[in-house]
């Protein structure tokens, strides 16, 4: 038995000779080397935990990386990735089969030269190859190939959700905080409405105030009241789309106040930070994974053209007695290799060939898009960035003058030496510049955000760690 699976094994073994799908380079990046002026500094962006101060944000986080089910499906789209690759991967080794089977059959006297209807057992049993493939031409050894990016592409696919839904929770976070402010500043400022507008009303009754100073201060309380009904209702809409990131109810203490917050602390990235970096990034790694496994597609397409050699044998024993079966001279072996070679099909395997060779572009080209996309959107964070601080201080400046044009105006109505019309319009810039105050305050705070989302986690200049994000 033993001399009889000598040839099985020994073209088991042999190994593909040639590879046909072509060799891969990485594409040059059609993007500038650097982003213009990118602020100086020289540390580095540190990972989600250390980069969002805030505690209630920083558990809001801990719950959605563990319950939110885009997160969940994309991890479980790598473990579906994984097996297919073992799959495909078990092909380019031959798996050995064992067997075993028993059969009684029946002939009749007609059919037989005695005359006799006789009854045949056969028992046998055996292990050998099925239809393994020699791979010459790379085929079964391009389709792993193929199939290991598919799985890395994944993972990488998986970091980028995962680096995404950090800087979604953190949005909506700094979105609910923001909206909870302006619903804050629209009751204080309906209480303010109100007060004055009961004033008013006093002074009316003892016709100290024409009526039309009354109806103007109605207007601005009714005008109050529906900003504090739509900014309640905003509140309440962030706090659904806060609890749908998490994939979670959340605690009360989770959730921002109505307080101004500070959640992240982010450095500025080096004046001289190249843009090679984007290369880092998971989904521009996951549209590389992507462009490579087309090379290998190619190589597989390619091996179409060429014979197909596929072996199956088998070594055993066999009988017609069960108790016969392992006994001297029982062997039995078989043996029986199988060539397909094309020859005439209509140019159906070429065009192949040159759907797969056409597919590569496309997918360099969608590689080479991402890489674009990817610049522009730090290029845009850091501009944005650029006037941030400047924007911020006149917009502070502005509503310490617009409450100091306020108080006078009040004090003027008040001495009897003005209207009422001008501590409305006073009121209203004054409500106006607050407003804004805290949408800018909210752009800042994104901004950071945004920065560490569109760098994917980080702008080290080594190779992205497997907790990135």
């Amino acid at each position: 038995m033993r001399r009889a699976l000598i040839p099985l094994a020994v073209v088991a073994v042999l190994c593909g000779c040639a590879n046909l799908a072509p060799r891969y380079q990485q594409p040059a990046a059609p993007i500038p080397q650097a982003w213009p002026g990118a602020p100086a500094a020289t540390q580095p962006l540190a990972g989600w935990q250390e980069f969002f101060v805030d505690e209630r944000l920083r558990g809001v986080l801990a719950l959605a990386l563990d319950n939110n089910r885009d997160l969940r499906s994309a991890a479980l789209s790598i473990e579906r990735a994984r097996a297919l690759y073992g799959v495909t991967s078990a092909a380019t080794l031959p798996s050995v089969e064992l067997g075993g089977a028993a059969s009684r059959a029946r002939t009749p006297a007609a059919l037989t030269t005695s005359g006799n209807a006789s009854i045949a057992d056969r028992f046998s049993t055996n292990f050998g190859l099925t239809a393994y493939e020699l791979d010459f031409f790379g085929r079964v050894r391009n389709l792993s190939d193929s199939a290991l990016e598919e799985f890395l592409r994944t993972e990488d696919a998986r970091r980028s959700v995962q680096i995404s839904l950090v800087a979604s929770v953190a949005q909506a976070w700094l979105q609910l905080a923001t909206d909870q402010q302006r619903l804050r500043l629209a009751r204080e400022t309906l209480q303010s409405q109100q007060r004055s507008y009961d004033l008013i009303r006093q002074a009316h009754a003892l016709g100290a105030q024409s009526g039309v100073a009354l109806a103007q201060a109605q207007t601005t309380v009714e005008s109050a009241r529906g900003q504090v009904a739509a900014f309640d209702s905003l509140v309440e809409q962030g706090r659904n789309a806060l609890a749908l990131l998490a994939g979670v109810p959340l605690p009360a203490d989770l959730l921002p106040g109505d307080q101004s917050v500070t959640v992240a602390s982010l450095p500025a990235p080096p004046a001289d930070l190249p843009s090679s970096v984007l290369q880092q990034r998971p989904d521009v790694l996951a549209a590389e994974h992507a462009l490579r496994a087309a090379h290998h597609d190619i190589g597989v397409a390619r091996a179409a053209l060429y014979p197909r050699i596929a072996l199956t044998g088998s070594a055993g024993v066999a009988s017609p007695g069960l108790s016969s079966l392992f006994e001297a001279g029982s062997r039995a072996w078989s043996f029986g290799p199988s060539i397909s070679l094309p020859l005439f099909d209509n140019g159906a395997r070429r065009n192949q060939v040159r759907a797969t060779e056409v597919q590569r572009d496309i997918v360099l080209s969608s590689y080479e898009r991402t890489l674009q996309v990817a610049f522009r959107e730090v290029a845009d964070a850091l501009a944005e960035r650029r006037t941030l601080a400047e924007r911020l201080d006149a917009q502070r400046a502005l509503v310490a003058a617009s409450t100091r044009s306020f108080d006078l105006a009040q004090a003027l109505f008040k001495g009897g030496g003005g209207s009422y019309l001008e501590v409305l319009d006073a009121q209203r810039a004054l409500y106006t510049a607050q407003q804004t105050l805290i949408s800018l305050l909210l752009t800042e705070q994104a901004n950071r955000v945004t920065l560490y989302k569109v760098l994917g986690g980080g702008w080290q200049a080594t190779a992205p760690s497997a907790t990135a994000g």
